[in-house]
């Protein structure tokens, strides 16, 4: 933490809950963090990607001058989520409506929020306590809630499925904007770049393997030759070997994957996992520091 600390010139707090607090509870706990003075404060979702745009945010929430902002994203079914309905035309929020089976709107929580301090006297001492259905409607209520729509991507990432079509969504940003994070063909010496991929400059990656589309390479990554790799994520220190073949699927810190063995359909290794050559591993969720030896020919966790 002191290293990141120095990087990026801030002061690192922490705030342990000691038993679970609900999504309100937390930001009680922290009172005397977030309360020191009258600056806003953000809150985050921590499984949620998005370009985060801090500093329209902040600009909107201090341009209304009222308690809290809440972030919105557009869906195509609103009845499937709790729908955010503004009071007419303006940004102030009016009411929720969960999952509606009428139209009534279709924007949602993005889950991106930022809050003059004033709220902490909405959240007890050491209750737990939903933000999302005890505090925000009575903020609603009394005027003191408005909302931002989000542009660009948004995902809720929270599940490995999610966590790899959030992948794909940033990538894609990424390539609108022209990015040169991405890898260019002009720079795959040896090898083939297939649609969006992003490869650490730490990582190595050997002769005839075909990368993409939608694939992140972490630091310290070693992909020997022949691999094919789409719609994927290797995290730091990880080996794929040689004729190996990674699809829908994420490779978890320090783990390998053998010569001429098959992950897919949503595999998720844990860190430290070992497969060997020559396995299929279908929907296999691997819990860390275990080796796979035999095939998992149908979706399962192995612990």
């Amino acid at each position: 933490m002191a290293q990141v600390e120095e990087e990026y010139g801030v002061k690192i707090h922490f705030s342990i809950e000691p038993e679970p607090l609900g999504t309100a509870g937390p930001l009680g706990l922290a009172r005397a963090i977030l309360g020191k003075d009258d600056e806003p404060f953000i809150v985050l979702n921590s499984d949620v990607i998005c370009e985060f745009p801090f500093e329209q945010l902040t600009t909107f929430h201090r341009s209304h001058g009222k308690e809290g902002t809440i972030m919105t994203t557009k869906v195509d079914d609103p009845s499937k989520f709790g729908v955010v309905v503004n009071l007419g035309t303006t940004s102030q929020i009016a009411r929720f409506v969960e999952k509606p089976k009428d139209f009534v709107g279709d924007q949602i929580n993005a889950g991106i929020y930022i809050f003059n301090p004033a709220i902490l006297k909405r959240i007890p001492d050491g209750v737990t306590m939903s933000i999302e259905k005890e505090v925000f409607p009575k903020m609603a209520r009394d005027g003191e809630l408005h909302a931002l729509p989000l542009a660009g991507f948004w995902a809720d990432v929270g599940q490995p499925k999610d966590f790899l079509t959030g992948t794909c969504l940033y990538l894609t940003s990424l390539q609108e904007r022209s990015s040169p994070l991405l890898t260019a063909a002009k720079d795959a010496p040896g090898y083939t770049v297939v649609g969006n991929v992003l490869i650490d400059p730490t990582a190595t990656v050997g002769k005839d393997c075909k990368i993409g589309p939608n694939v992140v390479i972490g630091p310290g990554v070693k992909v020997r030759n022949g691999v094919r790799l789409a719609r994927s994520v290797l995290m730091k220190g990880s080996v794929v070997k040689d004729n190996a073949w990674v699809k829908d699927s994420i490779v978890g810190w320090h783990s390998s994957v053998g010569r001429w063995t098959r992950v897919d359909n949503t595999t998720v290794l844990g860190e430290d996992v070992h497969v060997s050559d020559e396995i299929f591993v279908n929907g296999g969720a691997v819990l860390p520091h275990k080796s796979v030896s035999a095939n998992i020919m149908e979706p399962m966790i192995v612990m």
